[in-house]
């Protein structure tokens, strides 16, 4: 992969800025870096280093281990469970299932450890019981499902978009009503394929409804119902209406004056049809303490 510094990223560190345009996590270019396979100007150079306009960035990304990922040791929030599936409330900054950047620490290697062969087999072998998935700095609720006939049923159920799913965010700026719809289909950008954008030729349908909770001098905190659920859609959703979650290193503003991690988005309730008893069973879990903190200050 070759990329060309442009002015939008002069004076940012060689780390962060191949994070941006690659999609890799830091510690994973770090790791390259080490290795000698990231080059500025065919010369190799620190992670720290600071890049200018016009500079030439190589990256060789180096063949994949085995796609099976291996069980890990890492603790988990339950917040509920039973013989067919059970809810974790996913951290910010871990990723669902493994992929290029990120083979290690995510939720399913995590699941392996904790369940092993007491998973879903339906689908892939990667993603053993994971039937939706949230981003890497997204907080929130999951649902994982045990044996076959739970994934199937919750899979219908996601399909038919009869999951109940409500975030809470705080984004940028104030509206003019407290609560409306975002109706716009989503699909890849065909200016940035790692972005995700509104997309009227080649998206697929996407629909958002929101409402503020509260305001504050610059943000509001809102809440928001999925009727889909597109890769990055309330992300999209929100820039889209000019009002950018706060803290998105991807659809956010350039200078933020918050911080945190990542976006302050959070996966907050989630509702369905138990697949064994057919009642509708709803949880929720608490802003993060990270996300309370943001909020006392900003009141």
């Amino acid at each position: 992969m070759i990329f060309t510094v442009d002015e939008s990223f002069s004076g940012i560190r060689l780390d962060k800025y191949l994070s941006e345009v690659s999609g890799f996590s830091r510690s994973y270019i770090s790791k390259l870096v080490d290795d000698g396979l990231v080059l500025v100007n065919d010369r190799p150079q620190k992670v720290s280093f600071k890049l200018d306009v016009g500079d030439s960035v190589s990256l060789e990304i180096p063949e994949s281990p085995s796609a099976e990922p291996k069980p890990e040791n890492i603790p988990l929030d339950i917040v509920y469970e039973d013989e067919c599936m059970l809810i974790v409330n996913k951290p910010q900054g871990m990723v669902v299932h493994p992929a290029a950047g990120n083979f290690s620490g995510t939720l399913v290697n995590a699941l392996l450890y904790h369940y092993g062969e007491n998973l879903s087999g339906v689908g892939s072998e990667s993603r053993p019981g994971i039937l939706h998935r949230i981003d890497k700095d997204t907080s929130g609720l999951l649902l994982v499902a045990k044996t076959d006939e739970a994934h199937i049923s919750l899979a219908a159920q996601i399909k038919a978009h009869r999951l109940t799913r409500k975030y809470i965010a705080l984004v940028h700026g104030h509206f003019k009503e407290p609560e409306g719809t975002v109706d716009a289909p989503i699909g890849r950008s065909p200016k940035d394929r790692k972005k995700m954008c509104i997309n009227y030729d080649n998206g697929r349908d996407a629909i958002t409804h929101y409402r503020v909770i509260t305001e504050f001098e610059k943000y509001s905190l809102l809440e928001l119902r999925l009727e889909t659920g597109r890769t990055h859609q309330i992300r999209v959703h929100m820039a889209s209406l000019g009002h950018p979650v706060a803290c998105d290193p991807v659809y956010g503003v350039k200078k933020e004056q918050l911080s945190a991690d990542g976006q302050l988005l959070h996966a907050a309730a989630i509702g369905f049809i138990h697949p064994l008893s057919g009642e509708y069973m709803e949880f929720s879990a608490p802003l993060p303490d990270y996300f309370e903190a943001i909020l006392k200050k900003l009141k």
